[in-house]
């Protein structure tokens, strides 16, 4: 059965590519390979529109921590973004051009999710189990159709991404909490927030830009707290219309200011990876940020945090310290017992009232296994492996035992100081490579080596036991046991150098 929708490119004579997920790693993968002739491919969507993370958190206030002029493909630069960091609309609607523009979009299936990828060892092809979900038409009612269909591919790459699968609290009794309960990547526009008490859980990137935005329409905003994260002014600002022009007319004021960026941010993996020491730095210009903005001292306590900034995620808000000053915002850091029908109560049997309660409590990232079933070599069970050891791959990219599968944004490939942009395009570059290597060789499959795949696993936690992300704090980039499989301890442009070709000798082939 053919991966893309009739009339579309390709060769029988080529791969038959199935990409799943349609966010910037998914059409950024699939405009390489249309652009290198490499056909018939199909990306798999399991929501009714494209844009991956882009297109789920809506909530108010959503946009990027990182310079617009970065956060976005080095080929296709746009000229127009209308502020120094990105929204979420605007970055939505700058994926929904590229996949316009590229010849993307005819090979999006939407609404239809894989299950399941099943690797036969006999034909060396994957079969993916599709599961379609098609609105019925012609009714009033909401309910859908749902049509299962198994399709065959010869590589499979995966690119649902790290933060596709909302987190809600483990908290007793959030069945029965009777008022208004969604987690942030599910935000519910449809019921009014105005004048309502309203009980919001975490203090991670998405609250601090929600909570500055709903704090002046609710009655009360409770805002419970684990751990203060470290937070630093938002330089964000209007980009001016000469700017735009400029960036328009002549080109090479955006690729300045795009370089200028990119190095900027690079250099901060000085103090992440080589000396931590330097984070001393930051955490004075924290401590006095957060002193000029919170005068009262036991809040400004409670605000405070105990560890080094970069050890969790940096957060960036110059709206943030100035929204839960205000009086109708309480931060509690004492730990919830459980939900009640009317809101949350306390370890100290306090009962905090709400009508609704707002998750801003992330996504499983550790301690979870892969975005889909996925079995390899030997009825070898990535989910499984992943439960037991955390998850591992080459390059964040390749999988020992599970032939001509490939993620992106895979285990270690995740940043705490520059774009994850850059990093898609090493993981896509790679990728389009090992394509390249098995026309080259004639071959059906590529498997890398165990002990390729064992060996730079060992190094690359060796290397992030030096680093600011292992010097104390417990954060969301690592497992309940400690082990850091989110981050990638090292400067950008040595993951784009090892990335840039892949190197024949580590991989399996077979013919």
């Amino acid at each position: 059965m053919p991966l893309t929708s009739p009339g579309s490119p390709g060769s029988s004579a080529m791969p038959r590519i199935a990409i799943v997920g349609s966010g910037f790693a998914g059409i950024g993968m699939a405009i390489r390979l249309l652009r290198m002739g490499i056909t018939p491919l199909a990306l798999y969507e399991a929501a009714d529109d494209i844009g991956g993370t882009w297109r789920d958190n809506t909530y108010p206030g959503a946009a990027c921590d990182v310079p617009s002029h970065l956060y976005s493909f080095s080929f296709e630069p746009n000229p127009a973004w209308t502020r120094a960091y990105g929204q979420q609309a605007e970055i939505l609607e700058y994926l929904r051009h590229c996949a316009r523009k590229y010849g993307v979009e005819p090979l999006v299936r939407l609404r239809t999710r894989v299950a399941a990828a099943r690797y036969d060892e006999t034909r060396g092809v994957w079969n993916l189990q599709l599961q379609t979900h098609d609105p019925q038409h012609g009714t009033h009612s909401q309910e859908t159709t749902e049509t299962t269909e198994t399709v065959e591919a010869d590589v499979v790459i995966c690119a649902a991404g790290p933060l596709s699968r909302p987190a809600l609290p483990q908290i007793a009794g959030l069945d029965r909490f009777e008022g208004k309960l969604f987690h942030s990547a599910r935000w519910d526009h449809a019921w009014p927030l105005d004048g309502k008490r309203v009980a919001v859980i975490g203090t991670g990137a998405s609250a601090i830009q929600f909570v500055p935005q709903i704090q002046p329409r609710v009655s009360h905003l409770a805002l419970f707290q684990r751990t203060p994260p470290w937070i630093l002014p938002k330089p964000d600002h209007p980009v001016s219309r000469r700017a735009q022009w400029l960036f328009q007319h002549l080109p090479f004021t955006q690729r300045l200011v795009r370089s200028t960026i990119y190095w900027r941010l690079e250099s901060r993996a000085i103090a992440f990876v080589v000396s931590p020491g330097l984070m001393k730095y930051p955490r004075q210009f924290g401590l006095s940020y957060l002193a000029r903005k919170v005068k009262d001292p036991q809040l400004r306590a409670k605000l405070t945090p105990d560890y080094l900034p970069g050890c969790k995620r940096i957060l960036l808000s110059s709206d943030f310290y100035p929204a839960v000053t205000q009086p109708n915002v309480d931060v509690i850091t004492t730990g919830i017992r459980e939900l009640v029908a009317d809101g949350v109560v306390t370890v100290d049997g306090t009962h905090h009232r709400a009508d609704a309660i707002i998750c801003g409590t992330g996504f499983h990232v550790n301690d979870v296994g892969a975005p889909f079933e996925v079995t390899g070599v030997g009825g070898a069970d990535l989910s499984g492996a992943w439960l037991r050891d955390g998850p591992q791959a080459y390059l964040g990219t390749s999988i020992a035992g599970f032939p001509n599968f490939f993620m992106m944004v895979g285990p270690n490939t995740g940043l705490g100081h520059n774009s994850m942009i850059y990093m898609i395009e090493s993981q896509v570059r790679y990728i389009a490579d090992c394509i390249r290597a098995l026309e080259r060789r004639g071959a059906r499959t590529m498997d890398v080596l165990p002990d390729v795949q064992h060996d730079f696993n060992a190094r690359l936690q060796a290397t992030l036991a030096r680093t600011v992300w292992q010097t104390g704090c417990h954060s969301w980039y690592q497992t309940r046991s400690g082990k850091n499989t989110s981050i990638w301890p090292g400067f950008t442009f040595s993951f784009r150098r090892r990335t840039r070709r892949v190197r024949e000798s580590e991989y399996r082939f077979t013919a």
